[in-house]
């Protein structure tokens, strides 16, 4: 069987977050006909008790833990010119010494870097690779910088600017490139034309079986208020700032309403400005074991992010469930559905005051069956991925590389525990 290596800078399981629910999916996938091996960074203590699911569907596998704070010094000690601190920070010895290390010693066909800082293990490594950007990460950093308040605009102008000079460049070193959406395929093309053809659409799927509306669950809330459910891990700053700019802007409005709905911020993590949301209409969870039935019975799901990226799983998982979606357009972008008759895009407070309280009201009854049809024609998982599958046998490394099988083996090293 050929071999992989498969490099994340998230350990990538359990997949309860955008940036793992891919990189698990892709893993099993390729899984199927490579032996992968996974090497990643951790920075969740509660990664180890997931260890025995991984090693179930991989090879070799190192997790190696960084701290948040001490990587983010790491970078700012290391700044330099045109370097984004995006690269320092998720560089890290321990893992570069076990890349090393394993390409000496497994015939390893295939590297695949999943996020574009990853690609700095597989410069001059002498393996051919590929890079899943997921995002145009530089966008959003670009983002950050034109709302952001000084000094940190100013800092993340620049790590937007060098970043896209490091995405650029990682492109042309990789043997393929992908993005997760056609949207975000043309928006690089334009920042970067130097690259144009040599990155690929391969975007996310949904699990169709587990985000399923014949599944029953316990209302988890007692009263009988209609709830409009946001959900996604609350210290993620899109996020924090999109259940704040909902919970001053939007809120006050369904108010009006009888009965007025209730708002569920349904996440974990919390930032504190998010935690100082909660009062009598509106509810800051934390973490739940369970998204499911906080989305199953919610009257609306939203999501009212106004800097996104990519493809908002929240809205795929919510459609899904065949919950009535209201999306910001920045939160629809890449998604393959028709508004108005798969979901509502709204733009702004009163629009979305206005197409959260029309569901409320009875309108749009047939969205439920729409969302989950428009699932069901365009994001399973295995659909979803054989455009993978088209694109790495397209590869003349891949053709002409059947790399001989070998025993696998599921080490962890002790020193890469988290």
């Amino acid at each position: 069987m050929r071999e992989l290596l498969f490099l994340a800078h998230r350990f990538p399981y359990p997949p309860d977050k955008g940036e793992k629910i891919r990189s698990w999916n892709m893993i099993r996938h390729l899984a199927k006909t490579w032996r992968v091996h996974l090497g990643c960074l951790s920075v969740d203590g509660e990664d180890a008790r997931h260890l025995e699911a991984v090693r179930a569907v991989c090879g070799e596998v190192a997790s190696f833990p960084i701290s948040p704070r001490g990587q983010k010094l790491r970078a700012l000690a290391r700044l330099r010119p045109g370097r984004p601190l995006m690269v320092d920070y998720y560089g890290d010895a321990g893992l570069a010494a076990w890349v090393k290390k394993l390409l000496a010693e497994r015939p390893i066909g295939l590297g695949f870097a999943y996020s574009t800082p990853m690609a700095q293990y597989f410069d001059g490594a002498g393996v051919p690779w590929v890079l899943d950007m997921v995002d145009v990460d530089s966008e959003k950093f670009a983002a950050y910088g034109a709302e952001g308040r000084w000094p940190m605009r100013h800092v993340w102008a620049r790590e937007a600017r060098t970043l896209l000079a490091y995405e650029a460049q990682s492109v042309r070193q990789a043997e393929l490139s992908l993005l997760v959406s056609e949207a975000e395929c043309r928006r690089f093309a334009t920042l970067a034309p130097q690259t144009e053809g040599r990155v690929f659409a391969v975007q996310n799927g949904v699990d169709l079986d587990y985000f399923h509306p014949r599944h029953t669950f316990p209302r988890p809330w007692a009263d009988d208020a209609p709830r409009v459910v946001f959900t996604g891990h609350m210290d993620y700053p899109p996020n924090a700032e999109a259940a704040i700019w909902f919970a001053g802007q939007v809120m006050p409005l369904l108010r009006r309403l009888s009965p007025a709905p209730r708002f569920a911020v349904v996440g974990a993590n919390p930032l504190p400005a998010v935690q100082a949301l909660a009062g009598p209409d509106i509810q800051v969870t934390g973490r739940v074991e369970d998204v499911r039935p906080w989305v199953a019975h919610a009257a609306v799901a939203v999501a009212p992010l106004r800097i996104a990226r990519g493809i908002q799983n929240k809205v795929l998982e919510a459609m899904a469930m065949a919950r009535p979606v209201v999306a910001s357009p920045q939160a629809f972008e890449g998604v393959v559905a028709t508004p108005g008759r798969d979901l509502l895009v709204a733009d702004g407070a009163e629009a979305m005051s206005e197409a959260v309280g029309a569901i409320l009201s009875g309108g749009h009854p047939a969205l439920p069956a729409a969302a989950r049809a428009a699932m069901e024609a365009s994001y399973a998982w295995g659909a979803t991925l054989s455009r993978l599958d088209d694109l790495m046998d397209s590869l003349p490394q891949v053709r002409e590389n059947p790399a001989a099988a070998h025993p696998a083996r599921t080490t962890m090293p002790e020193e890469a525990t988290p």
